[in-house]
């Protein structure tokens, strides 16, 4: 079983290896329903955008930017932890998923994305960055937008 697994693993290594090598005439392939068509010349494999440093906020910052969001309930997320937390409640479902759903679509363009959990007419979020390991301008900027968003609710 063992060689076999070293046997895979070379043999996907070969595959990855070509595909990124650019040594293939792959023209499109075929996932369950979906196709997705690629040039003979590009590559099969799409790199990752790359993604700008991104710095903590420093004590002054914390004070000036944070301190309207904390105003507005968001309070600073468990012991140990850099992030800021809040609870949202909507009249139902629906109402929860599209508040989700408009904050994601932000998200996503800022390639910055909150940590939530929703039950019913119940979301929680919480937003803290990765890349920093705590709290930065991006998180700042998407509590914001949340509370915009939430305040058309």
């Amino acid at each position: 079983a063992a060689s076999s697994l070293t046997c895979l693993g070379g043999f996907r290594n070969h595959i990855i290896s070509t595909l990124s090598s650019q040594q293939t005439n792959l023209r499109s392939v075929s996932i369950g329903s979906r196709q997705q068509s690629e040039s003979a010349s590009s590559s099969a494999i799409k790199t990752p955008k790359k993604r700008k440093m991104v710095a903590k906020l420093t004590d002054a910052q914390r004070k000036e930017l944070l301190q309207p969001l904390l105003d507005a309930g968001w309070t600073m997320a468990a012991a140990g932890r850099d992030a800021i937390y809040k609870e949202y409640l909507f009249k139902n479902f629906n109402e929860a998923f599209g508040f989700m759903t408009r904050v994601a679509l932000l998200a996503d363009k800022m390639d910055h994305h909150p940590e939530w959990f929703n039950v019913y007419n119940k979301v929680q979020v919480t937003l803290a960055t990765h890349d920093c390991g705590g709290l930065s301008e991006r998180d700042v900027k998407l509590a914001n937008f949340v509370e915009e968003i939430f305040g058309k609710y």
